[in-house]
């Protein structure tokens, strides 16, 4: 039989979406002639039912996502521009293609731009994609330097200090779930405008 092995209202880091999230419903499925359910799914507000083994809770995660949790390395791929034919876009950096971060071990999923924000400033989405690809080894260098200062206890050269204390930060608020918005508080704040 099945126990439920989060609770309502728990913050967990959903693997399958790569964030975190807050179970809203235990749903148990029940099957004839059992006294207790035979499975148990979690609601956690993301258009589908979750299983227990792809969440995790917060005592299960360190301070911030491990590589295994954002998949790993990410690379930057080329697609072709199906908007515009390459002599169209000849002021592109790469004319006839645009950016694409693709964030799993197969050739899929990730991050794209829109056609038309990419024709409007393609050497500031380049960037923006490289830095995307990056990510991952940022977050790394950024949890190796946090180490640093933690195993130092302050010992380390002020401005390493604060460059540790820093990074501790950024990773903290990776770790965070974001907060839903008030929906009291987003009605006075479409009223007023």
């Amino acid at each position: 039989m099945a126990k439920a092995q989060f609770h309502k209202h728990q913050k967990v880091w959903v693997e399958a979406v790569g964030a975190w999230a807050s179970i809203e419903k235990i749903i148990p499925i029940w099957a004839k002639g059992f006294d207790e359910p035979v499975r148990i799914t979690y609601d956690v507000g993301l258009g589908r039912e979750f299983h227990a083994h792809e969440l995790r809770g917060e005592d299960a995660i360190e301070e911030a996502p491990a590589d295994d949790q954002i998949g790993g390395e990410w690379r930057l791929m080329r697609a072709r521009n199906k908007w515009q034919p390459p002599e169209n876009c000849a002021h592109h950096p790469y004319p006839g293609t645009f950016p694409v971060v693709v964030t799993d071990k197969s050739d899929w999923g990730g991050w794209r731009v829109p056609g038309a924000e990419y024709d409007r400033d393609p050497f500031k989405i380049e960037l923006q994609a490289r830095l995307l690809a990056a990510s991952p080894k940022l977050m790394r260098i950024a949890r190796e330097l946090a180490e640093f200062v933690d195993e130092t206890g302050g010992e380390a050269p002020d401005e390493v200090v604060r460059l540790g204390r820093a990074a501790s930060a950024v990773l903290r608020s990776l770790a965070e779930a974001p907060q839903a918005p008030d929906p009291e508080q987003t009605g006075r704040d479409e009223q007023a405008a």
